[in-house]
């Protein structure tokens, strides 16, 4: 177990705190979704509680080691001061420069100070300015950011995956450091899941590729009761058992994969469910996610897709035979969509078992959603309140569930 928030001494103390403030921009460089900002109010609000003086880090974007204006950190201290009610400084520019450093330096107890993107440093991602990887150059970077504060507090789930600087580094340059209350809950639901199940155990996974997920299953086929595939992967799956797939997504390249993950599904006496019919279009206009008027919309029989046509969601016989799995469930960690959920027309599936994810949960179940797309479905069936917890990092829960070491978790000290 990691050290997290109340297993260290913060009281008055200079605590540098990690977030994940990489939220979506407008033209105009409004935020467009405080959701992130939001996930960091409790360990803000305990930290304020405790009278200690507050310097937050985080990147925006991909700048790549540039300073580039557009993603400047500076839409961000209005919305959190609003939801905060409490004035945040920000300092602009460079977020280790002098006038950075005198903030934090002259930062009083109960305030607060966001610092600059630190992605507008190559050296935060383990880079020289040359573009090369360089870790003295990481290190020295991290140290600038240990040392304008005492403790380092890590609260920002979705970046634990990268071994940078403000993840990773910084914690051999501080007195201290620990999990805020956002990465506790993270590895809490995602560790209990994986280790500590209540069984049944159901996995269910989408998405568009198998080679997305060959790590996550293979280490889930070690873990769960059953496993769910939908979206376009399935049709991977399905194509390796000769089942006709017409024109859908399919990675031909992966067919002798998808055959042995099946294979060895049944030596652990996993129960492997593929959806056993589709809904299938002739033509749809991804682009901006709808179904042109001339196109063809239909339900298959079964599991074969007739030649012209693609899958797109998951067929009524494919529900049914679903649902059953996640009714009965215990514990379920869901990634990945079940269809093209983007388009109302191809979204019923994914829609339908989120629901049923929800009413398990209702009857406790405990539910895990992690990754982008999965988040906005179950938001998208209006049950995100219903499931137990809904991931703040996609490619960190990826990784997580591939049973692979994350390194800013494994940078936080233990508890003793």
């Amino acid at each position: 177990m990691k050290k997290t928030l109340k297993d260290i001494d913060v009281r008055g103390k200079k605590v540098l705190v990690r977030v994940d403030y990489n939220v979506p921009l407008d033209a105009n460089l409004k935020i467009t979704n405080d959701k992130r900002i939001a996930a960091t109010l409790p360990t803000i609000q305990y930290l304020l509680d405790e009278n200690a003086a507050i310097i937050l880090m985080a990147h925006l974007g991909r700048p790549k080691g540039k300073n580039v204006p557009e993603l400047s950190l500076e839409p961000v201290p209005a919305r959190l001061s609003g939801l905060l009610g409490k004035s945040v400084k920000f300092v602009g520019g460079d977020c280790i420069d002098r006038q950075s450093k005198k903030a934090a330096a002259d930062l009083k107890s109960g305030e607060i100070l966001l610092l600059e993107n630190l992605r507008f440093h190559p050296e935060e991602e383990g880079k020289n300015a040359s573009g090369e990887k360089d870790k003295a150059a990481m290190d020295g970077f991290a140290k600038e950011l240990a040392s304008m504060g005492e403790v380092f507090v890590q609260d920002a789930f979705g970046t634990m995956h990268r071994s940078h600087a403000s993840t990773a580094g910084i914690v051999k340059y501080v007195k201290d450091a620990a999990a805020g209350f956002l990465v506790e809950k993270e590895l809490k639901f995602l560790g209990e899941a994986l280790e500590n199940p209540a069984r049944p155990f159901l996995a269910i996974l989408g998405g568009a590729k198998v080679s997305d997920k060959i790590n996550v299953i293979e280490n889930l086929l070690n873990k769960v009761d059953a496993i769910i595939i939908g979206g376009a992967m399935a049709y991977t799956f399905l194509k390796s058992q000769g089942v006709n797939t017409g024109t859908s997504l399919v990675e031909d390249d992966k067919l002798g994969l998808a055959a042995e993950l099946l294979k060895k599904s049944k030596e652990k006496k996993v129960d492997f469910l593929l959806p056993v019919d589709h809904i299938i279009t002739d033509k749809a206009d991804f682009a901006n996610k709808r179904v042109p008027c001339d196109a063809v919309v239909e339900t298959t029989g079964g599991a074969s897709i007739s030649e012209k046509f693609m899958g797109v969601d998951i067929g009524p016989k494919s529900i049914k035979k679903f649902s059953e799995a996640v009714k009965s469930a215990k514990t379920i960690v869901w990634n990945g969509p079940l269809g093209v959920f983007e388009i109302d027309e191809f979204s019923k599936g994914t829609v339908e078992i989120a629901k049923l994810a929800a009413e398990a949960t209702d009857k406790g179940a405990i539910s895990v959603v992690g990754g982008g797309d999965s988040v906005a479905a179950v938001k998208k069936a209006g049950v995100d309140k219903r499931i137990s917890h809904i991931s703040t990092g996609g490619g960190a829960s990826l990784e997580f569930l591939e049973g692979k070491e994350l390194p800013g978790i494994t940078a936080l000290p233990d508890k003793k």
